[in-house]
């Protein structure tokens, strides 16, 4: 018989998931398509207006007004995500159908393409293979599945073509407009509202406002408060500060507030805001000075612009509730700074960069059921590259990023060759190691890997020492990293894209690439140890022919795999000791090492620190987006809007509840949850499969999790356990299970919605 604590932590947990569970896990049959994309992009219909989301007409007119969504491809890819609630419920064929005649299509004619009956689970990025599209024109599509002894229909989607070319291009997204009014408005003496937006966001900013002659006021625009409680007229860095001048007309009017362009983020290099949106700024707070009038919400509009975002796309909350706002913060960052529609480094610069680029990947992944602005970001920065040396390889951790997520070969079958120069093999030496320093860049190299006018630095970490507003005597975020010729971080990234390169090439069906890069990684992992490893103090040294040793040195070494197993424990010691000793930038890759290190207590400690260097000091110095640095003090010309400060919108869903894809498109994914000292959490991971929802608690000596694994996936479960005697339930059976490094494996899980004990 079960004993009473047994019985009573049982009656708990039932109770615990008859009350929390999701509405996702709510038994039904149904069986049922709900989203449907075209070229990756889920809303292909979109069009809008000056910003503004209209609905759409599939109409040739429709399109051509405003702004919509133009497909380029002469073969546009479909993909679509199936729900159903049965377990281990899997397509078995589908049948596409595209047409230029909608009524035709409602009778199931493909005047375009009609695949027939397809036997394949395939449901991602299914390639056009119809008669020809012509450019200019509307299409209709619909997809027929067949799922065990069931037929589905979905939805009838639209796609508008633009001019089509031989080269794949990566659709995207106008730019949305979303009008806000103000949570908050103070009235303080001399005629002064301070009004408050709740959050900052790149916009602009109209008034309706009164008078009765020819009054004049003044508007403040800023990102941050004084001791008092009013705008900061002197907020240091490139934190956001304007005022403006209106003159006002008599009686009722509505005045648009003109941003002037700044410029260092409107030059050569930087992203220009369209015409069809005008120039924006970031500001949270706003003040109307010499107004007497009362002034309420509705007279005053905040337009945030912003990439297209699904809020309800991806969810998080747990036990702890400084996580909590830390996730908040971060996945509000990733909608903040999309404003220009391709990845930037912030509002000081605009300037796309690959490191900011990529982190900013990971974390809008982990957020939104969105790809293309990843995609295009990547692809703009293979032909615009810069200066740093490791950051030029971050190409190829995108594009390997990108297909992973989406299944979706294009791209990189269209910049192979880009790629391949991206992986710096024509820098490397005898000893198998790279240097910018010893080999001699070419211009013949430089053009190869798109960077003009410029040659390759290597960066570790940023800031460094004494720029940016650091003294002489400031360290900047390196940890006293001291550069040679040969570099330990840059080898390092050398030798993880050696290993995503070996992977693309094998994608491609290309097996002397990946022969080559295959053989190549093992010279450098050879040599990486003899060069770098310090066999003494079992630790790694920043570069040949010193005994420095950074912590970045150890912790690219870590998240990259090149620490042998024996090594482990003395360099993971060393890394600890080091504590939080780099930028938020290098944050990305220590709580990686870490969490692959299976260290989750202390990345737990990291994530959720409220010490000076960390995510929730962005949060207690006022901001509402993540900054570029842990404090002003780092970097004193930091800006407060920087998506690279946002790392936790990635950690929390990849490594904290451990979600991640193993194969292209989400085919087959892990689920690995170090939670650290949670005792709940729940969280929604969008996929191009379809949401994956897990719910964790933690009663007595119970793990309980429910989780839902879309339709056309496998899991595979990895869960802490404290040996081989706990018992494992799956939907109240007891089953057996793999016991090894402290974990219970439980592989293949298929489709469905799993109550998941584990008894320790």
């Amino acid at each position: 018989m079960m004993n009473s604590k047994k019985l009573f932590s049982f009656i708990l947990l039932v109770a615990y998931f008859y009350a929390s569970a999701p509405k996702a896990f709510a038994q039904s049959s149904s069986t049922k398509v709900t989203e449907l994309f075209v070229d990756l992009i889920r809303y292909s219909d979109y069009q809008s207006a000056n910003g503004y989301k209209e609905n759409s007409r599939w109409l040739k007119d429709h399109f051509q007004q405003g702004q919509s969504v133009i497909i380029q491809n002469k073969k546009p890819t479909f993909s679509w995500i199936v729900e159903s609630n049965e377990t281990n419920s899997k397509q078995t064929a589908y049948q596409l159908l595209v047409s230029d005649d909608l009524e035709k299509l409602a009778r199931n004619e493909g005047t375009i393409w009609d695949s027939g009956k397809v036997t394949s689970a395939k449901s991602s990025a299914v390639l056009f293979d119809g008669n020809e599209i012509t450019s200019n024109k509307v299409y209709f599509w619909k997809v027929i599945l067949w799922s065990d002894e069931n037929t589905t229909s979905s939805r009838t989607a639209s796609f508008y073509t633009g001019e089509l070319t031989d080269r794949y291009t990566t659709a995207y997204y106008p730019l949305q407009r979303t009008d806000q009014h103000p949570v908050k408005i103070t009235s303080f003496a001399d005629h002064v509202s301070a009004i408050d937006f709740g959050k900052a966001a790149f916009g602009q900013l109209r008034l309706n406002l009164e008078s009765k002659g020819q009054d004049t006021v003044y508007v403040r625009f800023g990102e941050k408060l004084d001791e008092n409680g009013r705008i900061d007229t002197n907020p240091g860095g490139t934190i956001r500060y304007q005022e403006h001048k209106i003159a006002l007309t008599s009686g009722q009017h509505t005045y648009q507030v003109r941003f002037d362009k700044d410029k260092r983020n409107t030059g050569a290099a930087a992203i220009l805001m369209p015409d069809y949106i005008g120039e924006v700024l970031p500001f949270r707070y706003v003040e109307l000075i010499r107004y007497s009038k009362k002034i309420n919400p509705d007279d005053i509009v905040r337009s945030m612009v912003h990439y297209p975002f699904d809020d309800q796309a991806s969810y998080f909350t747990s036990s702890d509730t400084t996580l909590n706002k830390i996730w908040d913060l971060s996945k509000y960052s990733i909608k903040a700074t999309s404003f220009a529609g391709i990845y930037v480094d912030g509002d000081r610069e605009r300037i796309p960069y690959e490191a900011d680029a990529l982190i900013n990947q990971l974390c809008h992944y982990g957020v939104d059921l969105e790809f293309s602005m990843a995609r295009r970001s990547h692809e703009y920065l293979i032909n615009r590259a810069t200066w740093p040396t490791e950051w030029i390889m971050q190409s190829v951790m995108m594009a390997w990023t990108d297909y992973l997520y989406t299944g979706d070969l294009r791209s990189i079958e269209r910049y192979y060759e880009d790629l391949k120069a991206k992986s710096l093999t024509a820098l490397e030496q005898e000893n198998h190691l790279i240097s910018t320093k010893v080999g001699q860049q070419s211009p013949e190299f430089l053009a190869s890997i798109h960077l003009h006018n410029d040659h390759l630095r290597d960066i570790v970490d940023w800031p460094q020492k004494g720029i940016l507003g650091l003294g002489k005597n400031e360290e900047g975020e390196t940890d006293g990293f001291i550069f040679k010729e040969y570099n330990a971080v840059v080898n390092a990234y050398y030798y993880h894209v050696l290993l995503l390169m070996e992977k693309i090439a094998n994608e491609l069906g290309n097996n002397a690439d990946a022969q080559f890069y295959q053989t190549k990684a093992k010279n450098v992992y050879e040599s990486y140890q003899k060069n770098f490893f310090d066999a003494d103090r079992k630790l790694y040294v920043d570069g040949i022919g010193t005994d420095h040793a950074a912590l970045h040195s150890n912790m690219f070494a870590l998240a990259f795999g090149l620490v042998p197993e024996k090594y482990k424990s003395d360099v993971l010691s060393f890394v600890l000791s080091r504590g939080m000793a780099c930028s938020v930038y290098g944050s990305q890759f220590l709580m990686d090492a870490l969490y692959d290190a299976e260290h989750n207590d202390y990345a737990f400690q990291l994530l959720t620190s409220q010490e000076e260097r960390s995510w929730y000091n962005m949060i207690r110095v006022g901001s509402t987006i993540s900054l570029e640095a842990w404090d002003n003090k780092y970097k004193p010309n930091q800006d407060w809007n920087h998506a690279w400060g946002a790392v936790p919108a990635n950690i929390i869903p990849r490594k904290l509840m451990g979600i991640e894809p193993l194969t292209a498109g989400w085919n087959t994914f892990r689920i690995k949850p170090q939670l650290g000292s949670l005792t709940h959490a729940s969280i929604k991971v969008p996929t191009i499969k379809g949401a994956v929802l897990m719910d964790f608690k933690q009663i007595g000596n119970v793990d309980a999790y429910q989780v839902t694994i879309p339709v056309n996936t496998e899991a595979e479960l990895s869960l802490l356990a404290s040996g081989k005697h706990v018992s494992v339930t799956v939907n109240g059976k007891r089953v057996k299970f793999k016991y090894k490094n402290k974990r219970a494996y439980l592989p293949n899980l298929p489709s469905g919605n799993y109550t998941i004990e584990l008894s320790n």
